[in-house]
């Protein structure tokens, strides 16, 4: 009688089984990784918002602050800085649509009172958003800031894409 090399279907089978209960454990832990790299990440991006309003407002007074990321993008092949698109921030957070996708977050900026944002009418406050493009897959948390620096979070959207006013009545300000 010869004797046969190699594994048997039960030696295999337990192999298998053996790497999908590690997967089973391993797999939400790495989503829940992944989350919370995208909710620093929105913390980020919202803190690089707040400087780069800080700075616009500086650099162009008779505007005050910009009224959405666009302003804040780019500027336009060969030509320097201006009001349209100072440059302050980079193409992703600053795209010419809104909102702006960026690491599982879109992100949106308005300025106020209504109407501002022109010569003479400059914008003297302003909001920047951010939300998970979808909650429980890309992040959890919510986050705003206005013109006094203060990052918040909330857990319900009650503060992406608004016009700043759920921002300081329902946001907890980040610790």
């Amino acid at each position: 009688m010869r004797k046969q090399k190699g594994f048997s279907l039960i030696e295999l089978l337990i192999v298998v089984a053996i790497i999908l209960i590690i997967a089973a454990i391993a797999i939400p832990n790495l989503l829940r990784s992944r989350m919370a790299a995208n909710e620093a990440s929105a913390v980020g991006s919202i803190r690089t918002l707040n400087t780069a309003q800080v700075t616009y407002s500086s650099t162009y007074p008779d505007y005050g602050f910009a009224t959405d990321l666009s302003r804040l993008g780019p500027t336009t092949a060969g030509v320097g800085g201006t009001f349209d698109h100072s440059g302050l921030v980079d193409s992703i957070l600053g795209c010419g649509t809104s909102p702006c996708v960026k690491s599982g977050y879109q992100f949106e900026v308005t300025g106020g009172p209504t109407g501002c944002g022109v010569v003479g009418t400059p914008c003297n406050t302003y909001t920047a958003t951010g939300g998970p493009v979808t909650v429980g897959q890309t992040g959890q948390r919510y986050f705003c800031s206005d013109q006094s620096g203060v990052i918040r979070f909330d857990q319900t959207n009650t503060v992406y894409g608004t016009a700043g006013l759920n921002c300081l009545l329902t946001a907890s300000p980040l610790q």
